[in-house]
């Protein structure tokens, strides 16, 4: 565990291979480099049963290439998350017993693809996640429970009730989101300033 941190924040790893029919790899923007580091070791016919999912977000085409140079089994390419989702689902549905999983980038992807792992019937333990790039993060206001995307500042507005929201490290594997909590509950309208703590 992370010094400083709580329970609840997620520890993330490095992917590594592990045996099975099917690699299900789910990446987006820096995760990319995730994968073509685990292809460095791999057997050459390791990608061969392989479907991987990415969505390049501000990396563009830079990683794309790449990827398709591996020749796994299929490779989606998609704008966001939200675009890429009845894909996933569909491979999570479809999917054989030792289906292996691998989520590599932002916070953000890895939790929500987690959890349509997990709501699959894929044990949490069976999912291997690495960090990758971005440290935005997907937060949910604890008043609202609005979701707001790519949370930067701390304390920033609610994108849905408009309420100023503290980042609490408090993170919810259920909703795959950290919580806001509003920062001017005791004293309404003593807002500090807003700082940029994730990049």
């Amino acid at each position: 565990m992370l010094e400083g941190s709580i329970p609840s924040r997620p520890v993330y790893g490095v992917l590594e291979m592990r045996p099975g029919r099917l690699h299900l790899m789910v990446a987006d923007a820096e995760g990319a480099e995730a994968i073509l580091d685990l292809a460095a070791s791999a057997p050459p016919d390791f990608f061969a049963g392989a479907h991987i999912v990415y969505i390049p977000k501000k990396t563009g085409d830079r990683f794309v290439a790449r990827l398709e140079h591996l020749a796994p089994a299929q490779i989606y390419v998609g704008p966001s998350y939200e675009a890429a989702l009845p894909r996933l689902r569909r491979v999570l549905a479809g999917a054989h017993m030792g289906l292996q999983v691998y989520l590599a980038g932002t916070e953000g992807l890895m939790g929500q693809a987690m959890l349509e792992a997990m709501q699959a019937g894929i044990p949490h333990s069976a999912i291997q996640t690495e960090h990758r790039g971005s440290t935005v993060r997907r937060v949910q206001c604890v008043h609202c429970k609005g979701i707001t995307e790519d949370v930067t500042h701390d304390p920033f507005q609610c994108s849905h009730c408009g309420l100023h929201l503290f980042v609490r490290d408090h993170y919810s594997r259920r909703i795959a989101a950290f919580q806001g909590v509003r920062v001017d509950a005791e004293d309404p309208g003593n807002i500090p300033q807003s700082v940029e703590r994730f990049r």
